[in-house]
């Protein structure tokens, strides 16, 4: 047995006394266990609990549980199978495994026994958890060490001031281009000038040893063998003898190329544009400075032009913003090529650039710039199999006349800008006092327009759609207006490019779009007969994507049934991310609502597309309309629309039809419907009903 008593005789009680206190003081638990089905305790000691969180009657005879079922589902085979193959050869056996402790914690430990017959053991089990993890720590830290000094990449050397190398390691020579240590030791003999890009840096080198015995992280550029320059990085410190006389410099190199390189992509970030690669605000300002200090120091001119594109956001919302990002690149290049070098182009942001034009002699050779900027900014470019023409517009200040800080000088420069703007874009103007006023007038309508809507302060008018055979209304066309408290009815002409701009034709889209539901469906239910109601989507409402859940969620808010609505869309949606477009459209139409291209001829549509897409309604653009009856051009192109529309299955509209002789002769070439000031104006709700009713 593991445990026996002393031969000589002794009182039984005090035997199991000294017995007890033995097996009580001893850290873990001396078993015995049959070897059953289900390993069967027959003794356990007081140590149990501690070691696996059972009292002891809940192990003997497996009242509550077997230590089989303790023992860890993954060791209980190794187990099984180590202890029986030690009572088949008689002898003891020494095993470590997991248990799994009342609480539910895993503990290591370590468990000696024999068989004192072929079906019964006897042992001692102990709990070893804090060693198995202070051995499994030992052996990281010798892994994670070991791993380290295996994986090194820093260099190690020894040298002298003029007799080149002593030493080196394997991976110094690597990093300098060397085959070996001993072909480096052997080949790299005049350190300043064979290593060292700037023979000065070894200079410098040993003027610090000599002055601090040390250097830390210097830095410099070196020649590896095949002559690549690279960047290193050296520490080191002057070894001496016993007597104060110098023997060798000792110290380690990191090749710091890549973070040299990582550096200097940062500091380009952090002052360029990450698209085009202009300068950024940052360092155009830097650049401002220096231009400005230029010009008090000699007396010549520095000239600021604020400069950005016309109709970009229409672009860019029609197109995509893949085709917009392109045209900004363009863009950029085409200004670079217009400047002298010493001039800059940074990107403002958004489709805005700043030129900088410095040591200007005179505003003519500022305007002769101007005008080449114009001229190349305004050329022919391709996208999507389309040839486009994007102008700019462009605001100047001249320093010192204009500001005496860069913050004033770009502030007046984008008053110019919006100038240029006002007055029909393409031109560039040079800055007045009075343009401040422009600005201030611009911020505060949007500051307005922000209100508008919860402030109750939009609404739609309703303009007539009339089957020219017939005289009936059969349609109409929502048209949003702002009633603005502080300048009365505001027509959409004057806010709506605005709110195209800062992205407010979102929300006030949304809002004509539920407020024309929810009032054709009021006419409906009054008893008023039933009329398709149209509503103009911006292109930026297709472009975000979610135009489909939109409309199904206000036809189920409002009630309206899809078939009297009508969504007007323009001709360059349809080459705007074509299978996007086409997928909305589709599922628009499968809706049961109806689809109208607006405006068409005067964008930018392939027959392709249109052939493909789901539209119900071609409408004639009123520029077309407005000359049919002098002009046979556009008579002509009245009838090949027409003629067109009927050949696809399309109902063909005219807009803005003015006059009885107009309206006759779009009847006559067979023109469905049309709408105009002959028919109605735009008029408010009560007014329209009244033309419903009769």
């Amino acid at each position: 047995m593991l445990l026996s008593m002393p031969s000589t005789p002794a009182d039984p009680a005090l035997q199991a006394r000294m017995l007890g206190t033995l097996l009580a003081n001893l850290e873990g638990m001396v078993y015995r266990c049959r070897l059953d089905e289900h390993w069967t305790m027959e003794f356990v000691s007081e140590g149990c609990l501690a070691l696996t969180g059972y009292r002891e009657e809940d192990i003997l005879f497996n009242s509550r549980i077997s230590y089989d079922q303790i023992t860890h589902p993954d060791d209980r085979r190794h187990v099984r199978t180590t202890i029986l193959e030690a009572v088949a050869r008689n002898c003891r056996f020494d095993i470590e495994y997991r248990i799994v402790r009342a609480d539910g914690s895993i503990r290591w430990v370590w468990e000696r026994g024999t068989n004192i017959t072929r079906d019964v053991l006897e042992g001692f089990i102990q709990d070893i958890t804090e060693r198995k993890q202070a051995d499994e720590a030992l052996r990281e830290a010798e892994r994670r060490y070991r791993s380290i000094f295996e994986n090194a990449i820093e260099g190690i050397y020894q040298s002298t001031p003029n007799d080149g190398y002593l030493a080196v390691n394997p991976a110094l020579a690597r990093m300098y281009g060397y085959a070996s240590p001993q072909e480096m030791i052997a080949v790299l003999r005049d350190i300043d000038h064979q290593l060292y890009v700037d023979p000065h840096r070894r200079a410098e080198f040993v003027r610090l040893m000599e002055q601090d015995n040390v250097v830390t992280n210097f830095e410099s550029r070196i020649y590896r063998r095949n002559g690549e320059i690279i960047w290193i990085s050296e520490n080191a410190r002057a070894v001496h003898d016993s007597s104060g006389k110098l023997l060798f410099f000792e110290g380690t190199v990191e090749a710091i190329t890549e973070r040299k390189l990582h550096e200097a992509e940062i500091r380009f970030q952090a002052t360029h544009d990450a698209l085009t690669g202009l300068p950024n605000r940052t360092l155009l300002y830097d650049r401002m400075q220096q231009a400005m200090l230029h010009s008090q120091r000699y007396g010549n001119l520095t000239a600021i032009a604020f400069l950005d594109l016309d109709q970009f956001k229409f672009i860019n919302d029609s197109l995509g913003h893949q085709v917009g990002d392109e045209l900004l690149k363009i863009t950029a290049q085409r200004l670079k090529s217009c400047l002298r070098e010493s001039d800059t182009v940074a990107r403002q942001g958004g489709d805005e650039f700043v030129l900088l034009l410095t040591s200007q002699p005179n505003e003519e050779s500022i305007t002769q710039t101007m005008q080449r900027v114009l001229h190349e900014v305004a050329q022919p470019w391709t996208a999507n199999d389309l040839e486009f023409r994007i102008t700019c517009s462009v605001g100047i200040t001249l320093y010192p006349n204009d500001g005496r800080d860069a913050e004033t000088l770009l502030k007046h420069a984008d008053s110019a800008m919006y100038k240029a703007k006002e007055l029909g874009r393409n031109m560039f103007q040079y800055y007045s006092a009075e343009m401040n006023s422009t600005v201030t007038d611009r911020l505060e309508l949007l500051n307005r327009l922000r209100q508008a809507i919860p402030n109750d302060e939009l609404v739609l008018h309703y303009q007539p759609k009339l089957n020219l055979a017939s005289g009936e209304i059969i349609g109409v066309e929502a048209l949003i207006r702002w009633n603005s408290p502080h300048s009365g009815l505001v027509s959409p002409g004057a806010f709506i490019p605005l709110a195209e701009e800062t992205g407010l034709i979102i929300p006030i889209g949304e809002w004509v779009l539920q407020t024309a539901c929810r009032r054709n469906r009021a006419w409906q239910d009054a008893g008023y007969p039933p009329v398709v109601i149209s509503v103009n989507l911006s292109p930026r409402q297709l472009a975000r994507g979610d135009i489909v859940q939109q409309v199904e969620r206000v036809l189920a808010e409002t009630g309206l049934d899809a078939q009297w609505l009508e969504l007007e869309i323009t001709e360059s949606v349809m080459a705007t991310d074509v299978e996007k477009s086409f997928a909305m459209l589709t599922e628009l139409r499968a809706m049961g609502v109806r689809i109208s291209l607006d405006d068409f001829g005067t964008g930018y549509s392939s027959l392709s597309y249109l052939k493909r897409f789901p539209v119900d309604t071609l409408k004639i653009d009123q520029s077309f309309v407005r000359d049919i009856a002098i002009d046979g051009n556009s008579a002509a192109i009245v009838r090949a629309i027409v003629s067109l529309g009927h050949n696809l299955n399309l109902n063909v509209l005219a807009e803005g039809i003015e006059t009885a002789e107009q309206s006759a002769l779009l009847r006559q070439n067979g023109c469905n419907e049309g709408q105009g000031y002959l028919i109605s104006r735009p008029v408010p709700e009560q007014d329209f009903l009244k033309l419903l009713n009769r």
